[in-house]
C-alpha cells in the first residue's frame, strides 16, 4: 500500500504542463534568436563588426552563443516539465541566461572573454536598435518573461490542486471495514458455527429430557 503522504508530497510538485508553456515556448525563441543573429544578421545588413555571415569569435561564443544555448534548454524545461521543481530549474537558467545577455559586454572585457565587437550602422537610430535586439533588450525581455514563469509557478493555485488531486489514486477501502462502522472478519465466520452449536447443544438437551422419566 503506497504511503499517503509520500504520494501526496510526490503530488503537490506535480503541475499541468500549460502552466510554463507559452513563457518556454516564449524564451526558446529568443534564445534561438540571440545565438543565430550575429551569424545571419549580415545577410540583412544588420550586425556587428565583423559583419561577416557565419564569422566566428570568441566574443560571440561567451556573449551571444552560450547564453542563447542555456536561454533554450531554459525554455524547454518550462515548456515540456510538469514538475515544479524542474520548471522552476528552467525559469532561473532562462534568468540567468537573460541577466547575461544585459551584463556579458561589460563583463567580458575583464574576464578576457573577447569582444562582441561594433555595431554596423549608419546613424544612431540604428545603433540603439541593433544594441536592444542583440543585448540589453533581448536579454530584459528574457528576464522578463522567465521571472513571470518562476512567480506563477511558485504559486500553488485552485486548479493545481484539482490536477493533483486528478492524479492522487482513490484510495480503497480497508478489507476489515464496511459500512459506517468496524467490521470483523471473523463474526462472519464464529456467529454462524456459534448458532449452529446451540442448535446442536439444545437438541441434545430436548433429547435428554424427553428420555427422563417425568
Amino acid at each position: 500500500m503506497v504511503d499517503t503522504t509520500t504520494r501526496g508530497r510526490r503530488g503537490a510538485m506535480q503541475i499541468p504542463r500549460s502552466r510554463g508553456a507559452v513563457s518556454g515556448l516564449l524564451i526558446v525563441a529568443l534564445g534561438v534568436w540571440g545565438a543565430l543573429v550575429p551569424f545571419i544578421g549580415p545577410f540583412f545588413d544588420f550586425a556587428f563588426s565583423p559583419d561577416r555571415p557565419w564569422a566566428w569569435t570568441s566574443g560571440r561564443g561567451w556573449l551571444q552563443v552560450l547564453p542563447g544555448l542555456v536561454a533554450v534548454v531554459g525554455g524547454l524545461l518550462l515548456f515540456v516539465s510538469r514538475n515544479r521543481a524542474t520548471a522552476m530549474i528552467g525559469g532561473w537558467m532562462a534568468v540567468a541566461a537573460g541577466a547575461w545577455f544585459v551584463v556579458g559586454r561589460a563583463a567580458a572585457g575583464p574576464l578576457g572573454l573577447g569582444d562582441a565587437g561594433e555595431p554596423v550602422a549608419a546613424n544612431d537610430a540604428q545603433r540603439v536598435w541593433l544594441e536592444l535586439t542583440y543585448f540589453s533588450g533581448l536579454g530584459a525581455l528574457i528576464i522578463f518573461l522567465a521571472a513571470l514563469a518562476v512567480g506563477r509557478l511558485s504559486v500553488r493555485t485552485a486548479r493545481d490542486v484539482a490536477y493533483r488531486e486528478a492524479l492522487v489514486e482513490p484510495v480503497e477501502p480497508h478489507p476489515v471495514t464496511t459500512g459506517t462502522g468496524p467490521f470483523d472478519q471473523t463474526d462472519a465466520v464464529t456467529e454462524p458455527v456459534g448458532r449452529r452449536r446451540a442448535g446442536l447443544f439444545g437438541r441434545r438437551r430436548r433429547r435428554l429430557r424427553d428420555k427422563l422419566p417425568i
